[in-house]
């Protein structure tokens, strides 16, 4: 199985950058439903990098 990062979620765009789809939440209710809509959809997991970023990965 290939472990990869699919999307970050974030509500501060300057944090994340690079290859992957990026989703800017207007605050942290916001990002948490996208977060747990785009699990679902994806079968990934939601990771809490603690510095308002989301990272939803597939293990």
């Amino acid at each position: 199985m290939r472990k990869e990062i699919l999307a970050a979620i974030t509500i501060n765009p300057e944090l994340v950058g690079g290859g992957i789809p990026i989703f800017i939440a207007q605050d942290r209710a916001e990002q948490d439903k996208i977060a747990t809509y785009l699990a679902r959809i994806t079968e990934g997991v939601v990771h809490d990098l603690e510095n308002g970023v989301y990272v939803l990965a597939r293990h």
